[in-house]
């Protein structure tokens, strides 16, 4: 690969967070925390709300199954997608920039950008729903003010990566108080939880419950944060010879797995609460943020019950708001080798999610809406294999990964997983649109 006239990924923070030598595990892992709460917000964005609360209220605990699956693919490959970043000094965009021809590039390049915006879009609708959900403001006038975000990303890019990883984990932190205290609350079965957690041939033989798993598992591995993940790994000052990148690989790893940990809690915690709180209760059709968020306090009898379902909405939108916009940054980068201003950049992206999101709530309103963030998350699916496929062929090749190159073991499994992805998704999109 010529690597000649490429800066590092994300140049102005490549590097820019010390890692102690000669420390103990503990601070070690301290110092390499972050990335993986970074990653672990794209898997509880918006997008993922309606197809877990669909889950719940329809199939009960049934579908936790999926989401622990799930959930284990993603650990799978974001483990793949940093060792990469680590292992290689490149992002995926990078990656296949230096690989591919200039128009497999370029093709690659067009899909992941509409990926990104389609993850904004689900960003915009769900805060602009969390925000009529908490202080009442019109939808078209909560999709203006995600705008205003654009100025907030801005101003703490400016003050150092940290920064920016703080701040996301303590909207995580709101995220998974708000689901502590609504499992608290609604006394879930732990019977019910245990069994649903083993799968069971009734997801594949009931035509139901199989689109819905289906579209668990395409709305959850996302396919910016395989771009994400392999870049902001390297922001960590290690040493970058051979054993440098081997405790690099382990510390990050650590930190992904936990953190995705972190994002199954939550994510089956929504199912679990729309399996408690309505399909126990007789309502088995909610497949609507907001129909979930106004049955919420009746069915439970706790008056803030719906307040903490909102605001861990509106956290999830914001936080994974940070993280798409760094994404945009890097894909741009990466395949284009172009460096726009931050500002211009953030308008271009969050300027294509609005305008149709500002479209649909005035002529549609919440079932538009609604409607509108379910078909991101179809885009999302579609776009899916065109990150995947390229990040286990590198990972694959020693000619990039030297000794680091994924095992054969490793290899055999991660195609597998590839494959079942690229089948499922395939089976989506011919649902939804045959």
């Amino acid at each position: 690969m010529d690597n000649e006239g490429r800066l590092a990924s994300l140049s102005e923070v490549h590097s820019s967070i010390a890692v102690p030598e000669g420390a103990g595990f503990w601070k070690k892992l301290m110092a390499f925390t972050g990335p993986g709460l970074m990653v672990a917000v794209g898997y509880i964005d918006p997008g993922n709300w309606a197809t877990d609360i669909e889950g719940g209220s329809r199939f009960g605990y049934a579908l936790l199954s999926v989401i622990l699956i799930s959930n284990l693919f993603a650990m799978l490959l974001q483990h793949l997608s940093l060792k990469l970043g680590i292992a290689s000094g490149m992002d995926l965009a990078q990656a296949c920039r230096d690989y591919y021809s200039r128009p497999v590039s370029f093709v690659l390049w067009v899909l992941s950008e509409i990926a990104i915006a389609a993850t904004d879009l689900a960003e915009v609708i769900g805060s602009a729903i969390a925000l009529n959900l908490l202080f009442g403001l019109p939808l078209p006038v909560g999709v203006v003010f995600t705008a205003f975000d654009v100025l907030l990303v801005l101003y703490f890019q400016q003050k150092g990566f940290r920064i920016i990883e703080s701040i996301v984990a303590g909207l995580m932190g709101v995220i998974l108080l708000s689901f502590i205290y609504e499992m608290i609350v609604s006394q879930p079965s732990m019977a019910g939880i245990a069994d649903g957690l083993l799968p069971k041939t009734e997801i594949i033989t009931n035509p139901g419950m199989l689109y819905i798993a289906i579209g668990i598992l395409g709305a959850t591995v996302m396919p910016h944060n395989l771009y994400l993940h392999s870049s902001i790994v390297q922001t960590r000052a290690f040493r970058r010879d051979d054993e440098g990148k081997r405790s690099a690989i382990k510390f990050a790893t650590i930190d992904s797995t936990l953190s995705l940990g972190l994002a199954f809690f939550i994510n089956a915690s929504i199912l679990i609460l729309a399996a408690t709180a309505f399909h126990a209760n007789g309502h088995f059709e909610i497949a609507d943020i907001t129909d979930a968020y106004h049955l919420l306090d009746p069915v439970l009898g706790v008056g803030l019950a719906s307040i903490f379902f909102a605001l861990a909405l509106l956290a999830s939108g914001q936080s994974s708001t940070l993280t798409g916009t760094l994404a945009g940054q890097i894909v741009m980068e990466g395949f284009l080798n172009i460096r726009l201003k931050p500002w211009l950049r953030r308008l271009i992206t969050r300027g294509i999610a609005i305008i149709p999101a500002l479209i649909v709530s005035i002529m549609y309103g919440e079932r538009g809406t609604a409607e509108l963030l379910v078909f991101s998350q179809v885009i999302l699916s579609l776009q899916l294999s065109f990150a995947v496929v390229p990040l286990v062929f590198f990972t694959s090749k020693s000619s990039i990964m030297g000794r680091f190159a994924n095992s054969g073991t490793l290899n055999v499994i991660s195609w597998i997983i590839t494959l079942i992805i690229i089948a499922l998704n395939g089976y989506l999109l011919w649902n939804t649109f045959i």
